[in-house]
């Protein structure tokens, strides 16, 4: 007979064991309160910038719009992964459903392919701006902002119900434990008991695709850009224009070099553990301080959080 976290070969397993970050019990209380702390500052920072864009009249520029479905994007991120870890953090089970596992890394998958796209299209945005600033309204139209837009959402949609479809054919034998703090695609295949060629083969192929060719894309806007602003006779000129590219700058390095090591290295040399804190790093970190980043390097957004919290303070003074 076989325990209840045990199946056999062809059986879909009734749930996961999730290890978490760390395998030290005396470490758990810390992490359960940075994590808390960490996902209370994202969806803050979030929802603020989400709310701000929105609703804050001077900030209707397509920039702005790629910029909420950005932090739309990491408000899902964090909300697919941190209420789980700290729920298992808080019980002594900790396990997640055959179900709710596959609805994770669907999710993850989905947003994850969804937010490379979303950051090539602000950086066509950032080289128009720069490039063509006097076609900047003719060619940023906003039905061609929500045309980008649902074109990231359906290609990152299409790209998770491949790797699910694939995932879920995978035979699990044996205990199931994965040692990892969610469930995500190439852990999954590295717990399977069948020959995962094919998965492998199609995570790299469509991974690369997402992520090699939008980071392509960026690196041209860029060069396109830094080419342009060497051309600025003005020292100021040129820093004002390097200065409205630097928080996208950081926020590309932020996602992209994490999902490089984690997603296009060989699958013999996948690590768990190294995953695991790779994960942590772009599934967690980056998008809990994207929101600072943007909030901190742009005059705007500050100025309509002031304005937002002013109207609020108002609000309730009444």
């Amino acid at each position: 007979m076989r325990s209840d976290n045990q199946s056999s070969f062809g059986d879909p397993p009734k749930d996961f064991i999730l290890l978490g970050i760390s395998d030290k019990p005396w470490l758990e209380f810390p992490l359960f309160m940075v994590l808390l702390v960490s996902y209370i500052l994202a969806m803050l920072g979030n929802i603020s910038i989400i709310l701000v864009s929105w609703l804050d009249p001077q900030l209707q520029s397509p920039m702005y719009i790629f910029l909420s479905h950005l932090s739309f994007l990491d408000l899902c991120y964090t909300t697919t992964t941190i209420p789980q870890m700290l729920v298992n953090m808080g019980s002594s089970k900790k396990t997640i459903s055959y179900g709710g596992c596959t609805v994770q890394y669907a999710i993850f998958h989905w947003l994850g392919c969804t937010e490379c796209i979303v950051l090539a299209a602000m950086a066509l945005d950032r080289y128009v701006a720069i490039c063509e600033p006097l076609r900047y309204a003719t060619i940023m139209h906003r039905p061609l902002c929500k045309q980008l837009v649902a074109v990231a959402w359906l290609s990152g949609f299409g790209n998770a119900l491949v790797q699910v479809v694939l995932t879920v054919q995978l035979p699990f034998c044996g205990q199931q434990v994965l040692n990892n703090f969610f469930c995500e695609v190439p852990a999954m295949i590295k717990l399977s008991c069948a020959d995962t060629a094919v998965n492998d083969t199609t995570l790299a192929v469509l991974v690369a695709f997402f992520v090699v060719v939008p980071l392509a894309f960026i690196l041209l806007s860029y060069g396109l850009i830094v080419h342009a602003v060497l051309r600025i006779q003005s020292s100021k000129g040129r820093h004002k224009a390097f200065g409205t590219c630097s928080s996208h700058l950081v926020v590309v390095s932020l996602f992209y070099l994490p999902a490089i090591y984690m997603y296009l290295q060989p699958p013999s040399s996948y690590s768990q553990e190294q995953g695991k804190f790779i994960s942590l790093f772009y599934s967690i970190i980056t998008p809990t301080l994207n929101p600072f980043i943007h909030t901190l390097r742009n005059k705007d957004v500050t100025g309509a959080l002031g304005r937002l919290l002013g109207r609020i303070c108002r609000l309730c003074r009444r």
